[in-house]
């Protein structure tokens, strides 16, 4: 099977930020065996398909990786998106520019990049377009080069908007998509599912990595309710 492993090389991105020479990458450890499976695919292959249950570390590993190839000027920018779908009730129009109004639904990989890279270099980032929250709904007619691309929350995205986040992909970029496919509030079949089958189907070189219910670190209450929700298929 052909590796799709991204080129190593310094992108045309200038940093400026402050200590930016200083900045080292996390020297993250995996916690799990598919955790490590996970951080080998990014390094392989420029296409990743993780799921599996919450609390496992899909996210955390992803945006981890990302970190350490934008601290070592591996990529020009780091793309997030993820379907803004609230749980439960609706929370109605959130105030402020476009920015302002996407950021909430990106704060699981917003958090983990500030622990890495620094406020202020997450600021600058977004400030610059280096990072960008973009939402599926105007991501049509778009190209990423040299982009790290990450898709959480997939399980929530039709096969649609998948095929078309799928060929927005551009020369030098890794996209990863990360979801949990039990937990889609989706009535007719998720496009993380789709995908993962279709990969499969074509035997495309492309990392599939499922965490299962052994692989929870978030916290032993995390792990009790997620065993009994996926026991009682909640």
């Amino acid at each position: 099977m052909v590796k799709q492993a991204p080129k190593k090389r310094a992108t045309k991105r200038v940093t400026t930020y402050k200590g930016a020479a200083a900045k080292a990458t996390s020297g993250i450890v995996p916690k799990t065996e598919h955790q490590g499976d996970l951080i080998n695919a990014i390094k392989s292959s420029c296409q990743v398909i993780v799921f599996g249950p919450a609390g496992t570390g899909k996210t955390y590993v992803t945006a981890t990786m990302a970190a350490d190839l934008y601290t070592t000027n591996q990529i020009d920018k780091i793309v997030i998106t993820r379907p803004m779908i609230s749980v439960g009730k609706e929370i109605g129009i959130l105030p402020g520019d476009l920015g302002d109004k996407v950021a909430p639904w990106a704060l699981p990989v917003l958090d983990v990049l500030t622990k890495h890279l620094g406020k202020g270099t997450v600021e600058t980032g977004i400030k610059n377009g280096n990072i960008e929250m973009a939402p599926l709904a105007l991501m049509r007619g778009r190209s990423f080069d040299d982009a790290f691309i990450i898709c959480d929350e997939a399980q929530n995205i039709t096969t649609h908007e998948l095929k078309m986040l799928l060929t927005r992909v551009g020369e030098g970029s890794t996209i990863v998509l990360n979801g949990d496919i039990m937990q889609t509030d989706l009535k007719d079949g998720d496009g993380l599912t789709k995908i993962t089958h279709l990969a499969k189907k074509h035997m495309l070189p492309i990392p599939i990595v499922e965490f299962d219910l052994d692989d929870i670190v978030r916290s032993d209450i995390c792990a009790q309710w997620v065993r009994v929700f996926y026991a009682e298929k909640i």
